[in-house]
Parts: structure tokens; C-alpha cells; sequence
């Protein structure tokens, strides 16, 4: 039996850092016993596995996780089961220092790795530090990157890349992700995840008050894999509502509140496709073996030139590369004059998962599509640990 305690004091004190602990490693024992004893802190609960604290976890409003592990690489998979309960701020504790997992939590959603032994209050500083942080990530410019996934034409996969992308990134890479779903009249990335949402994108945008973190968490729908959605509205009449202007400020608070917005759309330039575009960091343009979706590719990337999209954003994908269909890959980049540069085979497994509602990543994650698409989520992931880097060294330079 697992060994979960949660306290319930009653009214929360407002300057308390809240902490939930999960994980084991040599000493956290006694550092679980000092913070239960620190007026500083209240410890929410605490469990060994992570979804024996799944209650707490979803509930506690919590400031901090404090995960211990005692392996020397990043706990990849626990900190991705984290993530489907909480978005809180998480600091690693081990007992072994280990320069693989401190490289690694660099580029991981983790804001801090403890190594025990420490005293009682340098990791209550710590955990005041991280909580202070989360609370101001806003204000101190942290911005999650928007991908949006688009085809110029119907049938081409859209919509199973987007879910399977964002699906990957918040399972494998333990990232906050939000799936929107911007093909506003027709949009099936709802039913794709096996979900019937109980609010859409529809009701945020007509719900009165100003739109905030919090008010936007309150209208996104979590998936088991750890992913948020935002679904399309349920009626074709409803897309009318969701206008420029208020898309623009939704993907400006989601940016503040996700590490990555995963954005599907449909097949045209309209407005809101435009409005995505001027927050759009990676556009992945997805493309087939047929002459007509050629045709339709080729004049979407003379439009987004026409548009000033920086050319170096677009990242062309395509689907079903390996069919049989009398056209080969090499074909493909000389029609459009531009380099592939991700290829995703056709796999039965696809038609298959969207048939039960669960993403082909999740349900056969040993699938050739499966893993094209987490190759895919791995390069996006790795491309945003550079921009961030680069972003701090620009940062360091206007100080000097």
C-alpha cells in the first residue's frame, strides 16, 4: 500500500508556500520532516508514486512540487505524469550529483534541482524563489511558443498531427501544452482526443469579464496524456464570434500560461488564420503525394512571402511519405523549390486510433508514425531551448 498523507488545516495562510512531495530519494524523508515543521511552508501531502497524489496534485492549488529521484538522468516520465494534474512549478531533489540530469533539467520544464543534504532553510528559500517566479512568470516576459499546423487543403492530416504533436509534447517532454483548435466551423480535434468538452473556445470568448490565465484555465478540457484543449465551437454558426481581436489576446494569455500552444486550423487566409500567423512561431505546412495538394502547398508559400512570414518559421511536413503513389519525396521538394524536413509515414495504426479517440503516440507509441511524430516534438523542443538561450544572450548584451 502506498504510503499518501494529505493535511487539511483548515483556512490556508496566505504567505505559506504550498508544497506537495513526490518521488524518493536518500534524505528526502528528513527534509519532508523539516518542511512539515517550517511556519514557512505548508505541505500539502506527499506520496511516492505520483498518481497516488493525483488528488492533491489536481486540487491543492499548489505553489511548488518537490519530485526526488535518484536516478542520474531526468525522470522524463514522472515528471510528465506531474504534469497532467498540475501546473505548478517543479524542483528536483537528489541525493547523487549527477552533470547529465543537471544538463538535461536545463532544457526541461523544471525550475530547480536540489542536491541533498541541505539545510532546512535554503530549500525553504528555494521553494519561496520558484513559487515567487511562477506567480511572475507573466510579468517577467515568459512566453510559451505558438505552432500552428496548417494545410491548404482538406484530408491531407491535419488534424492528427496537431493532436498528435501537442499529445507527444505533454506526455513525452513533460510540457505545459494547450491543443487550440482554430478550424472553427468544422473543427474534430475534440473527437480525435476521445473528449466531449463541456465548454469551447465559443463560450470563453462570449464569457463576460476581462480573459486572464485563470479565467482561460477554466474553459480548457485535460487530456489523460497531460494536454490542454481548447475545443472548436460545437455549431458552424458560433465561429462568427470568435473574432481577431479576441483570438489575439487568447493566444497572448496562453503564451503566458503554456510552454507550447499547438494550434490546429483550417484550410484558408481568413482572419483568424492571419491573427494566428502574427504570433506564430513554427508553422508547420503539411503536404502530400498528389499534384493537387502540391499545387495548393506552392501557392501557400507564395502567399505567406506575400505575407512577410519569415521564411525560416516554415517547416514543410509530409504525411503519408511512404505510400505508393508514383511520386517520391525528391519530386516533392523540386516541385516547391524547398527542403522536407520532416517525413511521416502512412500507417494503419492512424485511422485505427482516431476510429477509438485516443492519439496514435498514447495507444501504440512503438508505431512508425508514432515515432516520426515524437521526432518531430523532440526537434520543436530542441528548437525552442535554443531560441531561449538565444533570447538570454540578447538579453545579457543590452545590459553590458
Amino acid at each position: 500500500m502506498s504510503d499518501t498523507y494529505f493535511e487539511d488545516n483548515g483556512e490556508e495562510e496566505r504567505d505559506r508556500v504550498r508544497v506537495f512531495v513526490t518521488g524518493s530519494c536518500e534524505g528526502l524523508d528528513g527534509l519532508r520532516a523539516a518542511l512539515e515543521a517550517h511556519d514557512e511552508v505548508e505541505l500539502v501531502g506527499w506520496s511516492e508514486q505520483v498518481r497516488d497524489g493525483a488528488g492533491a496534485l489536481a486540487g491543492g492549488h499548489l505553489n511548488v512540487v518537490l519530485h526526488g529521484t535518484r536516478g542520474e538522468s531526468l525522470p522524463t516520465l514522472e515528471l510528465a505524469a506531474i504534469r497532467e494534474y498540475t501546473r505548478a512549478p517543479v524542483i528536483l531533489v537528489a541525493s547523487l550529483e549527477s552533470s547529465a540530469l543537471l544538463e538535461e533539467a536545463l532544457d526541461a520544464d523544471v525550475s530547480d534541482v536540489l542536491l541533498l543534504p541541505q539545510l532546512p532553510e535554503n530549500v525553504v528559500f528555494a521553494l519561496k524563489k520558484v513559487s515567487h517566479s511562477g506567480r511572475r512568470a507573466a510579468a517577467t516576459g515568459k512566453r510559451g511558443r505558438v505552432v500552428t499546423v496548417f494545410s491548404p487543403k482538406g484530408g491531407t492530416g491535419k488534424t492528427v498531427t496537431a493532436t498528435n504533436l501537442a499529445a507527444s509534447l505533454a506526455k513525452h517532454h513533460g510540457k505545459r501544452a494547450l491543443l487550440l483548435d482554430l478550424d472553427l466551423q468544422f473543427g474534430d480535434a475534440a473527437i480525435m482526443l476521445g473528449i466531449e468538452p463541456e465548454k469551447t473556445i465559443y463560450d470563453l470568448v462570449t464569457a463576460p469579464g476581462e480573459l486572464d490565465s485563470e479565467k482561460l484555465a477554466g474553459y480548457t478540457t485535460r487530456h489523460a496524456s497531460g494536454l490542454d484543449i481548447l475545443p472548436a465551437p460545437l455549431r458552424p454558426e458560433d465561429a462568427e464570434l470568435v473574432t481577431e481581436t479576441k483570438l489575439a489576446r487568447l493566444l497572448e494569455v496562453a503564451r503566458e500560461s503554456y510552454d507550447v500552444i499547438v494550434v490546429d486550423t483550417s484550410p484558408f487566409f481568413h482572419g483568424p488564420m492571419l491573427a494566428t500567423l502574427d504570433r506564430t512561431d513554427e508553422l508547420l505546412l503539411l503536404c502530400g503525394l498528389d499534384v493537387p495538394t502540391l499545387k495548393n502547398v506552392r501557392l501557400s508559400l507564395q502567399t505567406l512571402e506575400l505575407l512577410s512570414f519569415p521564411e525560416d518559421r516554415v517547416k514543410l511536413v509530409l504525411n503519408r511519405a511512404n505510400s505508393k503513389v508514383g511520386m517520391k519525396p525528391k519530386e516533392v521538394e523540386a516541385a516547391l523549390e524547398r527542403k522536407i524536413n520532416f517525413e511521416v509515414p502512412s500507417d494503419r495504426i492512424v485511422p485505427l486510433a482516431v476510429n477509438r479517440g485516443n492519439p496514435a503516440v498514447v495507444s501504440d507509441p512503438k508505431a512508425e508514425f508514432s515515432k516520426a511524430i515524437r521526432a518531430m516534438a523532440k526537434e520543436l523542443v530542441a528548437a525552442q531551448a535554443v531560441a531561449k538561450q538565444k533570447k538570454k544572450f540578447m538579453a545579457t548584451l543590452a545590459r553590458a
